[in-house]
């Protein structure tokens, strides 16, 4: 198993700074089924059922959007929420296979693309976005407001019906594309933020917890070490 782990910079008990064995999730579950502790068999168990949920979701897919809307529900969403959510998700991939056809092929394209989307309405990038929000591995549209989920489908509804109209091709032109759609979601919220006299833009999220900021207290714990 220490095949699986990576050396990371850690607070020790003493309060040094000191590298530690870590694993992510996928090696933590590895880790798990390789226990033979009889303790380990209820987590062995849970990953069985989880793995046959997934198998009978192949052959239904039904299930895993009912199992998707109760994850939402329990988590205090309204169903006009959730139903404006999974649109935006039907219509994101249609804006994928719209940039497809333009030569968008890779990772990092369509995060430059949807960036430009955001910046062009918000004015943030993604990244920019979630930190306001106090964000780390959280999906960024899960914690919005049903008014920042409807602004963000404009902005790519808008951007994928103008490359459908024009047929950019290539980053570039499609940068240029993406930066208009966000443009006309952002007349949306400049007219909402208008007749409501409030942002559009909340620093509000669904998390119910709070990060421990370790990386600060690592950085600054190095900088004593180095004298600065």
């Amino acid at each position: 198993m220490t095949t699986f782990c990576s050396q990371l910079k850690m607070l020790a008990p003493d309060g040094k700074i000191r590298l530690r064995d870590a694993l992510d999730t996928k090696g933590i579950l590895r880790l798990i089924e390789s226990v033979p502790s009889p303790k380990a068999e209820p987590f062995k168990i849970w990953l069985a059922n989880i793995g046959s949920e997934r198998i009978d979701e192949v052959f239904d897919p039904e299930i895993a959007v009912n199992r998707a809307i109760q994850y939402y529900r329990n988590k205090g969403y309204t169903d006009e929420w959730i139903k404006a959510r999974l649109t935006g998700i039907v219509d994101r991939f249609k804006l994928t296979d719209v940039w497809k056809r333009g030569g968008i092929n890779k990772p990092i394209e369509y995060a430059l693309l949807t960036n430009e989307i955001y910046k062009g309405w918000s004015g943030m990038k993604a990244s920019e976005y979630k930190k306001l929000k106090g964000l780390r591995k959280e999906s960024l549209r899960d914690t919005m407001t049903d008014i920042e989920v409807a602004l963000t489908n404009i902005g790519e509804i808008a951007t994928r019906d103008i490359a459908r109209e024009e047929k950019p091709k290539g980053l570039k032109e499609n940068l240029n594309l993406a930066k208009r759609g966000g443009e006309v979601a952002k007349g949306a919220k400049d007219l909402y933020e208008k007749e409501t006299k409030k942002s559009a833009i909340s620093k509000s999220n669904s998390l119910n917890y709070k990060y421990i900021e370790e990386v600060k207290k690592i950085e600054n714990k190095e900088g004593d070490k180095n004298g600065e």
